[in-house]
């Protein structure tokens, strides 16, 4: 066995000779230097009196949900109830938390998480000063994650929604929320990265990423800038383990406040559409296609008779602007059309070879003739044809339009915008051939997909 008393003394040696240090420093304090040490500590960098400011604005909400009191799949079947005599399943109460942030005190409305509240037979909000209050859903959005209620009270206190298209990489940033249920928390962090999607989190991925502690209950939370802005709804967490190893996910505001304004309106996002087909405009793309550090979203082809088209938007035209707000990509210009009401009109700065153009385009409405092939490995994932009118694809196959978290889809790996091509090689153009050839059961399904201009194989069972 090691003889670790050398490194001890070492240890001590070293101690002993540190606190003679410190002890042969130390002076009996003048007023002068008393005064000089509490000015000292008072210009210590402190987030108290940001918080004592925007802590009122998060809240805690708790959804009371009903789940069947039996799990055993034997006691849902009728017939067996039947034989045996057995009375009806009684539903047993399940409680969740998670946390929310009030938005207009005026209105009493508080911005959460769809999953939060979703299938809440019963949801209440905890006030920080103790106040518990029933809460009624205005309208939520799978697609965002997001969700309003509304709650009556006097004396609430709003938070004011930031730009989050003004964060950059780096920019410190507070996570409020209710981890664990523990109560409100605050935890702190930057921006670790912007735009992130691709996670099959939600059908609309913009997120901002956060080395913040995000955990379970943070969900709906606030994310807000040092000046006390809200910049970010906290939503998702990638960890192993569930809880939180330092890379959280938060809608932006903007997605947000978009989201909301169609919930106060309308209870539900009506969604948008261009009926292009898009692609990012990498550094290499941009350089073959002689058109240097541009960046924006490519647009790869155009539905005939769509709004694009009545535009005049052509293949091959860059959109780099909404609005005149940068694009940063095909995600971001999915986001933003989707989430403006059709009938609206926005104004597209477009690259046409050397020229730079301004074309204003009326938003079409989304088609809502979407399919899912139920109780299969690809359960959850709503498709559509390539060929549909409806598709920003094209051609020949199956477009994935969205993938629900959590979902057997997700689980499989696939993802919003994937394009199934062929099934244990045989190919497939319509969803109703691939829903015949799911419906055989196959040991294996070995999906050929093209995902971001590439094809792949995917296996699931």
């Amino acid at each position: 066995m090691p003889d670790l008393c050398p490194r001890f003394h070492g240890i001590a040696a070293s101690l002993a000779f540190a606190l003679g240090a410190i002890l042969i420093t130390v002076t009996p304090a003048t007023p002068e230097t008393a005064g000089s040490s509490a000015a000292s500590s008072s210009s210590v960098p402190t987030l108290a009196p940001m918080l004592e400011q925007v802590t009122p604005a998060v809240v805690n909400i708790a959804v009371v949900s009903k789940a069947p009191a039996e799990d055993n799949p034997l006691y849902s079947d009728p017939g067996f109830r039947r034989f045996f005599d057995l009375p009806e399943q009684q539903q047993r109460a399940r409680m969740s938390a998670g946390s929310g942030v009030i938005v207009d005190a005026a209105r009493g409305y508080v911005l959460t998480n769809h999953h939060v509240v979703d299938g809440g037979a019963e949801i209440s909000v905890t006030l920080k000063d103790g106040r518990r209050l029933s809460a009624k859903l205005i309208g939520s959005d799978k697609e965002t994650d997001l969700a309003l209620l509304q709650i009556d009270a006097h004396n609430l206190t709003a938070i004011q929604i930031g730009d989050s298209d003004a964060l950059k990489v780096g920019d410190y940033v507070v996570a409020i929320g209710n981890p664990f249920g523990l109560g409100q928390t605050v935890t702190s962090g930057i921006v670790s990265a912007l735009g992130r999607s691709g996670l099959n989190i939600e059908g609309y991925e913009d997120f901002i990423q956060t080395d913040a502690s995000i955990n379970p209950g943070n969900s709906g939370g606030a994310l807000v800038t040092l000046d006390g802005k809200l910049i970010g709804i906290n939503t998702a967490i990638l960890s192993p383990a569930g809880a939180n190893v330092g890379i959280g996910f938060a809608v932006p505001s903007n997605m947000a406040a978009s989201v909301m304004d169609q919930l106060v309106s309308h209870g539900k996002v009506e969604r948008g559409r261009l009926g292009i087909g898009i692609q990012d405009l990498t550094p290499d793309l941009a350089e073959a296609l002689r058109l240097g550090d541009l960046r924006g979203a490519l647009i790869a082809n155009i539905e005939p008779g769509s709004a694009a088209e009545r535009a005049g938007l052509r293949t091959g035209d860059v959109v780099t602007a909404i609005d005149g707000r940068p694009v940063h990509g095909s995600t971001d210009l999915r986001n933003r059309i989707g989430l403006t009401p059709a009938g609206n009109k926005v104004s597209l700065t477009v690259k046409r070879g050397d020229d730079e153009q301004i074309i204003a385009v009326t938003i079409a409405a989304e088609e809502k003739a979407l399919a899912d092939v139920s109780g299969t490995p690809l359960e959850g994932a709503k498709m559509r044809d390539a060929s549909d009118a409806g598709s920003q694809v094209g051609g020949s196959g199956v477009v994935i339009e969205s993938v629900a978290s959590g979902s057997a889809a997700a689980q499989s790996g696939l993802r919003a915008g994937d394009v199934i091509v062929a099934v244990n090689r045989v190919p497939i153009a319509s969803v109703a051939e691939l829903r015949r050839t799911i419906a055989e059961k196959p040991a294996i399904v070995a999906l050929e997909l093209i995902r971001d201009g590439g094809r792949l194989l995917l296996v699931v069972r």
